[in-house]
């Protein structure tokens, strides 16, 4: 049994500014440092559970905020970008299963710092007619892969919103969201705890019962074989509209909303990664 770990920083313990995002302060040092131990948390869970083997994945921002020397010696880790994969980097690994840690609801949510991929340019993300956050998208993407979601922990935004995608998916609730920017919060140690236990369960009943679901898009035929993809994308601002169809692929639908075909779910966020980089012209 080989686990894949995706994690994020949004939706970790005592996580609220978005000061505690960003490198170059010590809000972020301590953040990461929560982060990290999260992660470690659903790694030393899934070996406790008889995972042979664990991938970590760093998924937020720049891909390089966890701290490699405080994680378990056995798991492996995938650090940088820009890499294909994202967010799932290391499912094509023959994984069996993957951990959402950390993850956070979509934008335009009142969830705790809620955004979907790139808070700055993307105000909504629509993959086949379903509007979905970084959860839905990347679990599609893991599905082209033939893994199925097993875990996943963040705020009660988010797990609202990810439930009805995935109800068979264990949830951890870190924290409840007063707004994009309050919430009450578990301790740290409290939510480590809580994500060790469901990681050790979820690995355990994976290993007696591989039946778990992969997700798969509306209108999609699922599996490794994937299938066209139909994306619509509403900007924060016409001007990233402008931007963004410089590129010839992409079709103007109005002042803030564009929209393009792909081949596969990979290729789906290949292009919003893609369009993601170009935002930043416009700072």
């Amino acid at each position: 049994m080989k686990i894949l770990i995706s994690a994020d920083i949004e939706g970790v313990a005592g996580v609220f500014h978005p000061e505690q995002t960003r490198p170059g302060n010590g809000e972020y040092e301590r953040a990461r440092a929560w982060m990290t131990a999260e992660a470690n948390a659903a790694a030393q869970g899934a070996f406790a559970g008889g995972a042979s083997a664990v991938i970590v994945n760093d998924s937020h921002g720049g891909f390089r905020n966890l701290l490699p020397d405080q994680l378990d010696p056995r798991v492996q880790l995938v650090l940088g970008k820009p890499r294909y994969l994202g967010m799932m980097s290391g499912v094509e690994q023959r994984c069996d299963g993957v951990f959402m840690i950390g993850y956070h609801g979509r934008a335009q949510s009142r969830g705790v710092l809620a955004h979907t991929i790139n808070s700055g340019a993307f105000a909504r993300v629509w993959l086949n007619g379903q509007e979905l956050g970084e959860a839905g998208i990347y679990a599609a993407l893991a599905g082209e892969f033939d893994v199925p979601v097993l875990l996943a922990s963040g705020d009660d935004v988010f797990i609202g919103e990810t439930q009805p995608l995935m109800p068979w998916v264990r949830y951890v609730e870190t924290k409840q969201a007063g707004g994009q920017g309050s919430g009450t919060s578990l301790s740290p140690g409290a939510a480590r705890e809580a994500i060790a236990h469901a990681a050790e369960a979820v690995t355990r009943q994976a290993i007696e019962r591989p039946d778990a679901r992969c997700f798969a898009l509306t209108g999609s035929a699922g599996g490794a074989a994937g299938g066209a993809v139909s994306v619509r994308l509403q900007t924060m601002t016409p001007a990233h509209a402008d931007l963004f169809c410089q590129w010839p692929a992409l079709e103007r639908v109005d002042g803030d909303l564009l929209a393009f075909q792909a081949e596969s779910v990979q290729a789906a966020v290949r292009m919003l990664n893609s369009l993601s980089a170009m935002s930043f012209m416009l700072k």
